[in-house]
Formats: C-alpha cells, structure tokens, sequence
C-alpha cells in the first residue's frame, strides 16, 4: 500500500470533523468557570476519567518507540517503561489518588498553598512548582510534536514540501493546531468526551492489528528472525541478546542506548521509579484527572481502571507491528546499514499489511493518540499560569470570562512554545530521557517529602526544586558531550546526583528556617491523613480531636502497591504472549493476573475510603 486510499481519508476526515466538533458542542458547558473549564466541574464519571487518562497515555511517539523497544530487546522490553515509570499509576491507585482528591483544590500549585500556606516559603514553593510544570508541559509538547510530525509527513498522501524534515514539522503544525482548537474552546469536558471516542477507536485498531500480525507470521518465523533470548521476559545481570548474524545494527542500537546491564539498568528504574510514584503526580494532565473526579475513591478507582483498560491492547497493537518489521522487514532495515532509523519500524509495518479500512481506522487511532496526549498536556497548562499567577498575583477580582478568556491566550502561547522547541529537538528518545530521567529527578526528593515528614515546609520545597531544576538543566548540557556514564544513559545515571542535589535543599531549607503555620499542618493532616512522620502534628490535634485516628495503612499500602506491580507486569506480557501465541507463557500470565486482581479486590477495592475517620468536609459525599 503505497498510499492512503480514499476509504482511508473519509475515515480520518470523519474522526477530525468529529473531534473538533464535540469540542465546540460542549464549549459552553465548559466556559462557565474555571473548575468547569479545568476540572469539568467535578461531575465527569470515574470511568469517563479512567479511559480519558488511558487514552492521554497512549500517545503516538511512545508508541513509536515501544515498536523500536520490543523489536530490538524482545519481550524484556515490558521493563523499559519502568524509566517514565508506568507503574506510577500502581501507586497512585492503591493511595495517591486518594490523598490528592481529599485536597478538593483547582491544580498542584493550589495543593502547595493547601500543604504549606501563604508564607514567604510558600509563595516561592507555589512559584517553583508552576515554573516547573510549565517546563514539563513544553517538554511534552515537544515531544508529541516531534511524534506526529514523523508518522503524519509518513502517511498523509499530501506533501506539504520536498524537504523530508520539512514536511514532518508542516504536518506537525497543522495537526497541533487543529487539537488545540477543541482544546481551547472546550477544556477539560473537551478533553474527556474526545478522548473517550478516541480510546473506542484506538483499542478497536490496536486489536485489528494483532489480529493480522496472527494470521501473517507464525511463531516459527519469529524465532527465526530473533536471537536466542528474544523471547524472554525474565533476565540475567546483562542484556545477552546478540543480533549479530540478523540484524548488527541493533547491537548497536543497544550500545548506544546503555542498557546493556539489564539488571542495574532495571534495579536503577525500579530505585528511581519508586521514589519517583511516591512523589505523586507531575503537574500535568493526570494529577488534572485525579482533581477533576467526583470524590476520592472515584480517583482511586479511575487510576486502577488505567492500567486494566490499556496495556493489552496497546500491547497486542506494539507486538503486533514488531513481530510483522521482524519478519518482513529485517532485510529493509539491514540495508540502511549504520544510519537504520528503527522509529520507522512502525510506519513500515502498517503501510504494508493493513488492509483498507482498517489502515484508516488505525491511522485514526494514532491521530487520536498524539491528539488525546497532547490534548491533555495543552488543558493543564493553564491551570496553573491562569489560575495560580494571574488570578492570584495579577488580577484577582476578574470575572470568570476573564479567566476562561486568559486560558485560551496561555494555551496558544504553550502550543507555540512546545512547537518551538520541537523544531530544534530531532530524536523522541532525547526528549524521553531527559524529561523522565533528569528533570523528574528534581521532582522527586521535595514531593516524596511534602506527604511524608511535618517539619519539611515551603522554603524546603522551594530549594529542593530549585536546585533539582537547576541541577536537571546542566545535566542537559553534559548529556551533549557525554551521552553515557560508566555505561548507562547519562541521565539516568545522574538520577542519584540529581536526587542528592535536591534532597539537600529539602532539608538544609526546612532545618535552617521556622516550621509552617501550625494551623495548616493540622488542616492538611486532618483533611489528608497520610501516613509518615506527623507524629507531633496529630498531638497537637487529639488536644480537640480525641478519637482522631492515625493512618496505620503503611503496610497494607507496601503489600497492595507490590502485588499491583505484578499484575500491572502480567497485563502488559500477556499482550505481547497474545500476538506471540506463546500460549504456555500467556495462561502464566492469566493465573497471576487473576490471583493478584483477586488480593487486590480484598486488600484494596473493599477497604477504599472517601475520606478518613473523624473527618468528612462539608458536602463530601
């Protein structure tokens, strides 16, 4: 199939013409005020919020480069993603979500006046979180532009100019400004209807997909077109696939990517990535979803519903595109020699064996992957430019147009800047790994602390953050020089450097200046009830509160957010194994999937609370 045939096009045309006008149609809805327009007014259904958070995640440039992970490390490559880390949602479900929604505020930064009040610390702590969301807000946008850009200038029969990266950022352009439209005009309500439609249509494609990839190859063919160890989802200290004799570009691949030792490379994720789910949510489009559900458990519940609705069947579609590149196209890729380009592996599979219909319905659903993600991304921006500085510093007694008014302006000038950056930016993977590796290393120490120890207050945070971002930034000038360290991706290596710069400021901040306003501990705590060192802070409150229970949930929290690893772990194997028809390794898969989701059902859905003993805000359902 060399191009997209007119059933194809009438298919997306009808999947854009639809996007956009449900963001329209339901614009008034959402223009009413800000919690309207950012949190949806608190009225979205759990379940709504769950599909739209899966549907943001799916996003087209990950997918692309989970394609190029599952081609070259095999089925080990489930343990890649524990970089971002995927199993933040795990956290999130089994407690966060929780304590987050029990906040009842508009956006992260308004969590930072909730935990720490309106003091000199707090206000620079309120500052430095926004600086830092709106830097990962451009990273992302960055990222999705870079994303689309490739898979578009790909697939869409027109070219827009001669130049290959040209037209790719063209393409970029035209659909960036077409998501942002919907976006703009109807906010977060846009947000979750449109990405409702857009799971329904990218989970029916990413089944079609594994289907076809059944019926083309055999598992035979697979293995004889992957080394020893391809198939493996359990590893050793190293790597030990070689492509040798297949494929020796993807040797390379692997060098420079500095995963060679598996072990420490997943040791490290796992170190990383459980600092960094403790942290809560970035200030982006999930900690949004958290905000915008009608009550704690529906939060709990949503992020649950994240991981049971996505990863088969993103997984089925990822395999199912690697499996027919392996089979079909090894050849192709071998004769590009050293500048092989396995991002490309995804658009090779699809314009050869996707048959018409389905080819639309599945550039559809990737459209609506890059347009959900980026959808998201784009809504959380100005929650915290609109809300958390020019409501509060600039203009505070503005009418909710006003506000609704200055949201549209700030997301318009995010999509620029983002845009900007992904002109400059060419490799997804840099984007990736400096978003996720560096600058969430400076989120972690000061967020891990802020829901865990009393004494840390705002001037910690501030200079926890301040010099996390900071230290982030120079990582982001050495990785030009030196991208790897002792063998490992250089901003993944720095994580610990990163994480100590940062946990320094936290303490030496907190110790060296006056604790927060009594008073707000107590409210926070009260209202939270995290577990922790708040010991002297629930003193203070039983003088009042006598029968005020402490959370003793640490160790019921620890065993469900482990058991909720594997089966998050089993879900997205049995995908891969699905495509596979690797049947002995999928009933594994199935038998852990059903007895973790069967301890989860008694330690975890059956024991969810809305808020906690002796308090219950007024109206709280």
């Amino acid at each position: 199939m060399n191009g997209a045939h007119p059933i194809d096009l009438a298919i997306i045309a009808a999947y854009v013409a639809a996007t956009v006008g449900i963001g329209f149609w339901i614009s008034k809805r959402a223009s009413k005020n800000l919690r309207s327009y950012f949190l949806g007014g608190n009225t979205i259904p759990w379940y709504m919020l769950g599909l739209s958070n899966a549907s943001g995640m799916f996003d087209i440039s990950g997918t692309m480069l989970m394609v190029y992970w599952l081609f070259v490390y095999g089925v080990k490559s489930a343990w890649i993603p524990w970089l971002w880390p995927v199993f933040n949602q795990v956290v999130m479900m089994v407690y966060l979500s929780v304590w987050l929604r029990r906040s009842g505020v508009l956006t992260g930064a308004d969590w930072i006046r909730f935990r720490f009040g309106d003091g000199r610390g707090a206000q620079l702590a309120h500052l430095v979180v926004v600086l830092f969301a709106l830097i990962n807000v451009v990273g992302f946008l960055a990222y999705g532009f870079i994303g689309i850009g490739k898979f578009a200038s790909t697939f869409l029969p027109l070219h827009l100019s001669t130049d290959p990266a040209t037209n790719a950022n063209l393409w970029g352009l035209a659909i960036t400004a077409v998501t942002t439209l919907y976006v703009v005009k109807g906010g977060m309500f846009s947000v979750v209807f449109t990405e409702v439609l857009q799971f329904g249509i990218m989970t029916a494609a990413c089944i079609g997909v594994g289907v076809i990839a059944m019926q083309q190859t055999t598992p035979e063919l697979i293995a004889a077109a992957t080394p020893d160890g391809w198939h493996d989802l359990w590893f050793g200290m190293r790597l030990n696939l070689d492509w040798s004799g297949l494929l020796p570009s993807a040797n390379d691949k692997i060098t420079g990517d500095g995963w060679e030792l598996f072990s420490l490379f997943v040791g490290l994720c796992l170190f990383k990535g459980v600092l960094a789910s403790m942290a809560g949510p970035a200030p982006n489009y999930d900690m949004q979803r958290v905000l915008s559900a009608k009550s704690p458990r529906e939060a709990a519940l949503m992020s649950g519903l994240v991981s049971l609705v996505l990863l088969v069947p993103r997984y089925m579609l990822i395999t199912g595109l690697a499996v027919l590149a392996l089979v079909f196209f090894t050849d192709e890729l071998n004769s590009m020699g050293s500048e092989v380009d396995f991002e490309l592996i995804l658009p090779f599979a699809m314009r050869e064996f996707i048959p018409v219909g389905l080819f639309g319905l599945l550039i559809a659903a990737l459209l609506a992957a890059f347009m959900s993600t980026y959808a998201a991304t784009v809504n959380a921006a100005p929650a915290y430019v609109v809300n958390d500085i020019y409501k509060r510093y600039i203009n505070p007694n503005a009418d909710d147009k006003t506000y609704v008014r200055m949201s549209y302006l700030t997301s318009v000038v995010v999509v620029i800047a983002g845009t900007a950056f992904g002109f400059v930016i060419d490799d997804l993977k840099d984007v990736v790994n400096w978003i996720v590796g560096a600058l969430y290393g400076g989120y972690v120490a000061a967020n891990v602390l802020k829901w865990h120890w009393w004494r840390f207050n705002g001037w910690g945070y501030f200079w926890g953050m301040a010099g996390g971002i900071g230290s982030a930034m120079m990582i982001a000038t050495i990785v030009k020089t030196y991208p790897q360290i002792g063998g490992f991706e250089t901003n993944l290596a720095l994580f610990p450097v990163t994480l100590a710069i940062s946990l320094i400021g936290c303490i030496a901040g907190s110790l060296l200046t006056a604790p927060d306003d009594p008073a707000v501990l107590q409210h926070f705590y009260l209202k939270v009830r995290p577990w922790g060192c708040w010991g002297p802070v629930r003193e203070q409150l039983l003088t009042s509160n006598p029968d005020l229970a402490a959370n003793h949930d640490f160790s019921r929290d620890a065993v469900n957010v482990a058991i909720a690893i594997a089966w998050q772990t089993a879900l997205t194997a049995a995908g891969i194994y699905l495509v596979l028809r690797d049947w002995t390794a999928l009933g594994w898969c199935v038998g852990v999937i059903v007895v973790t989701s069967a301890v989860l059902k008694f330690n975890w859905y059956d024991k969810l609370q809305d808020y906690p003993d002796g308090y219950a805000p007024e109206g709280a359902v």
